[in-house]
């Protein structure tokens, strides 16, 4: 069993404010695999002023970017010694499966060096050429960081959300407070254990578990300057309304129920294949996963023939089994919400192809669903609407390319997608008029270089490569 009954506060571990501490289950039996200390406001008064102090004084903020550039290198060389320990631990606390937290490795390698190359190109300081050549003005613009961040990621990419802003915020020179799910007190205590190797200055770092209300009262704190929100859509709101009271800075990544376009020229067993990545990575629990299937009308059952294969095939059970490729929600409640919209598409009239709200035999003691796809549905349906963060695909029939696209974009969210074609550019074009923060074609990967985000209820701003590092940032103008 794993305990952290310290939390990590500007770069020390210290007591925490209360001592209780939480236990956490197994997702695949509720065995008890770790206790850990739990922030509460006092703690979170304290992450904020150490961070405040710690921008206020300088130390970071006026480091030269070279320097913090290295300092943030030597993390990610820290964290790729530890590739195995950090999926274990997302195993372990989430119930993803073991074949997608080893695959997620080397993406956060990726990751971490898009912002790297982006911090080293970046224009920190540039002087601008005066459109009026006789003007005896110059204007310098600086990009100098917004001040201490709070950083709020959920439960269900734990790494990937927490390098994703704080590599970036750091790299511009800001202070941060890293708020942590509950559920990932045991990859987050190791992640701070690896910020404490790093060699960060005092104060400029902290690593917080703590609960929604908690998470409340730091993103409405006075001395939190920018908020960095990835999440739900109903919690963004609510953080949108927080900072445009406050006037703060805030990004939000959230929620999403993106369509995959399979076109008619598609090799059907190939974008079948790639689906069952793209649409059933971590479980379902993902925002980007592409749960929409639009099949041409005159291939429809050829696809749902082939889904219901592909996804009856799938071993689902102990996350740690190298064969699994679906394990258990990460908490019973998730594991009824899924079973619940499972429930509701058969009472809405769509087709049950294969799966059901039935927990699969054998995996009572945990937090298992059934994989399901439902065929003869309408875009209308709220299987087909609403987000369910589960392994359940709906089928949905589209007449020609024109209706297609109109489906895709007939939804609040706006933040992924994919089309499939035999023909990229004819893909690429389609792509084009899809209102998505990210499309990709015939099951390309995500890339770190290019801005991700959403559109829509699916957020604001980007995150990535040099736009998301400029995020981190404001601008100066200094007239000479």
């Amino acid at each position: 069993m794993i305990t952290y009954d310290k939390l990590y506060i500007g770069g020390s571990w210290v007591e925490p404010s209360a001592s209780e501490l939480l236990d956490i289950a197994s997702p695949h039996d509720q065995s008890l695999i770790g206790r850990a200390a739990q922030a509460r406001p006092a703690d979170i008064d304290r992450a904020v002023a150490a961070a405040r102090t710690s921008f206020d004084t300088g130390e970071w903020r006026l480091t030269p970017p070279a320097e913090r550039i290295a300092l943030l290198r030597r993390f990610n060389a820290l964290r790729e010694e530890n590739t195995e320990q950090v999926a274990r631990l997302i195993t372990l606390e989430n119930g993803s499966a073991a074949w997608f937290t080893r695959a997620g490795q080397p993406g956060l390698t990726r990751q971490a060096n898009a912002y790297l190359k982006a911090a080293e190109e970046f224009g920190w300081e540039e002087t601008l050429v005066p459109s009026d050549p006789s003007s005896p003005v110059r204007s310098v613009v600086r990009r100098e960081p917004i001040g201490v961040v709070a950083a709020v990621i959920p439960w269900n990419s734990p790494f990937s959300s927490a390098t994703s802003k704080i590599i970036p915020a750091l790299l511009a020179g800001n202070s941060v407070v890293l708020k942590v799910s509950p559920e990932n007190s045991l990859s987050m205590g190791f992640l701070a254990e690896l910020l404490e190797r790093t060699g960060l200055p005092e104060g400029v770092v902290s690593v917080l578990p703590a609960d929604r209300e908690t998470s409340e009262y730091l993103v409405s704190h006075a001395d939190v300057d920018k908020i960095a929100f990835t999440g739900s859509t109903r919690a963004g709101r609510r953080i949108a309304s927080i900072a445009g009271e406050q006037l703060k800075r805030v990004s939000l990544e959230l929620g999403g129920k993106s369509a995959a376009v399979i076109l008619p020229d598609a090799d059907i067993d190939k974008a079948v294949a790639g689906l069952k990545f793209a649409s059933l990575l971590n479980n379902g629990e993902s925002c980007i996963a592409q749960t929409r299937i639009l099949a041409p009308r005159e291939k429809y059952e050829e696809v749902v023939a082939a889904l219901k294969e592909l996804v009856g095939s799938l071993k689902v059970g102990d996350p740690n089994d190298p064969d699994t490729f679906i394990g258990p929600m990460i908490r019973p409640d998730q594991q009824q919400r899924v079973r619940d919209y499972i429930q509701l598409g058969i009472e809405e009239g769509a087709r049950l192809v294969v799966g059901g709200p039935d927990v699969p035999e054998g995996l009572e003691k945990g937090n298992y669903v059934t994989p399901t796809v439902f065929a003869d549905a309408d875009n209308s349906m709220r299987i087909a609407q609403e987000e369910i963060f589960g392994p359940v695909l709906v089928v949905i029939a589209y007449e020609d390319e024109d209706d297609a696209v109109r489906i895709a974009n007939d939804c609040e969210y706006g933040l992924s997608g994919g089309v499939w074609s035999a023909d990229e550019e004819h893909a690429l074009a389609l792509a084009r008029r899809i209102r998505t923060g990210t499309v990709t074609v015939n099951g390309a990967s995500v890339g770190f270089d290019g801005p991700f985000g959403g559109f829509k209820a699916s957020g604001t701003g980007r995150e990535y490569g040099a736009v998301g590092l400029g995020t981190y940032t404001e601008y100066k103008t200094i007239t000479v």
